[in-house]
């Protein structure tokens, strides 16, 4: 019914009449022809003959819903397809870790191909992160998890599994791995939608209100003045500071600054998080303030060329797990310092998010546009940073609320 070819590939939708299903109906699939080899994918649509030599004619309804069914299944090979021979790299190998090999096999191979294209992506934190989630998959129900096997009831019972040693946050990010592999299952066509066990009168996941902490002005000014005489918290003070400083920049971001991200007295960046997920490029500016620059005389890089790192943490030449780890390192070791100083002064709950979050909560605390918030912190969308900051005002809402029963 449909069928392309491109560069010695040759991509349609067959009917699989090799073995009969129940009901005398056929699986329909997508066919990929490359060196005379032939592999299959699944659409999960069943027809009969007589109905598969109507089907690109028909304007019943019910065959023209499974037209266009099959039609997204073999949109979705065949733009895999296209963009791997058009980089010159076509194998039936590479074709099926791009669908994620999600076409029949089992979740846990799924997870592994999503694995490996976040590692060839270098996108080594949500891989770190899939890789987590198959570890517990794979230990609740093994090496070979069909499809099928994931119901309502199974979701039900591993929620169960992870809540013997881990908490609601944890369990929810569990969840919406497992979706996402689902999604792309059905995406597929290697499940059906009445097998698909996400949403409204089925699984849902619940979310769970992360709490998030802003510091008061106050607060951070007693941090920036705290000394105990050793030059580790020094060194760790002072990179919190720069984070808070530099629009609430996050580790990730600031290892990979080097000295020609300063530009016209201002520290220019893209957020690593956003960089791949946003269709429009989005440069984040930060103002060096004579704080910032003192941090960065004391605590950079001696050379201060132009693609010298500011901070001596990477070298250039790591790979993307490595880079990984040692910023996982960097932030490890900030908090541990700041938790050290939180307990000093009485201030719970200091960390690198905790740089963040201070920065947008003070800078509206102060009376600073909206507008201006979003666009420093790199948000897209206003309503994002709305949302963002309404989340820490919480906290403040209740302390003021609590002014007006303060009788003594």
């Amino acid at each position: 019914m449909y069928r392309d070819s491109k560069d010695g590939i040759t991509v349609l939708t067959i009917l699989d009449t090799r073995r009969q299903k129940q009901r005398g109906l056929y699986p329909i699939k997508v066919q990929v022809i490359y060196k005379r080899i032939q592999k299959y994918y699944a659409t999960g649509k069943e027809l009969s003959v007589k109905d598969w030599d109507r089907l690109s004619e028909t304007k019943a309804a019910e065959l023209s819903k499974i037209r266009n069914s099959i039609k997204n299944s073999y949109d979705l090979v065949l733009k895999n397809v296209e963009e791997l021979a058009n980089r010159g790299d076509f194998t039936f190998d590479s074709l099926n870790v791009r669908l994620g090999k999600a076409t029949g096999d089992t979740v846990n191979t799924a997870f592994k191909a999503k694995i490996d294209i976040l590692r060839n992506e270098e996108r080594i934190g949500t891989m770190m992160y899939y890789d987590n989630i198959l570890k517990g998959v794979t230990a609740f129900a093994g090496e070979k998890i069909p499809f099928e096997n994931i119901t309502v009831e199974w979701l039900k019972r591993y929620e169960k599994f992870l809540l013997i040693d881990k908490n609601h946050t944890t369990v929810g990010m569990h969840m919406r791995a497992i979706r996402a592999i689902m999604n792309e299952a059905k995406k597929a066509g290697a499940i059906k939608e009445t097998q698909y066990p996400f949403g409204k009168d089925k699984f849902e996941i619940q979310s769970v209100e992360a709490k998030k902490k802003a510091l008061s002005l106050h607060q951070i000014g007693q941090i920036v003045s705290y000394r105990d005489g050793s030059e580790t918290t020094d060194r760790y003070r002072d990179l919190w500071v720069f984070m808070y400083l530099c629009n609430g920049i996050n580790t990730a971001d600031l290892v990979k600054l080097k000295y020609k991200n300063i530009v016209d007295g201002e520290i220019c960046f893209v957020r690593q998080k956003t960089e791949r997920t946003t269709k429009t490029r989005k440069e984040i500016q930060a103002i060096i303030t004579p704080e910032i620059q003192q941090i960065i005389n004391k605590w950079g890089t001696p050379g201060k060329q132009p693609n010298d790192y500011i901070f001596p943490y990477i070298q250039g030449n790591e790979t993307a797990e490595k880079r990984k780890l040692i910023t996982k390192d960097v932030t490890k070791r900030t908090n541990k310092r700041m938790k050290i100083i939180g307990a000093a002064l009485g201030i719970d709950g200091i960390s690198t998010y905790t740089a963040r979050h201070s920065y947008a909560t003070v800078l509206k605390r102060s009376g600073a546009n909206i507008a201006y918030i979003s666009e420093s912190l790199g948000h897209n969308d206003i309503k994002t940073t709305e949302t963002y900051l309404a989340s820490f005002e919480k906290e403040e809402r209740q302390k003021n609320a609590s002014y007006l029963t303060n009788f003594n």
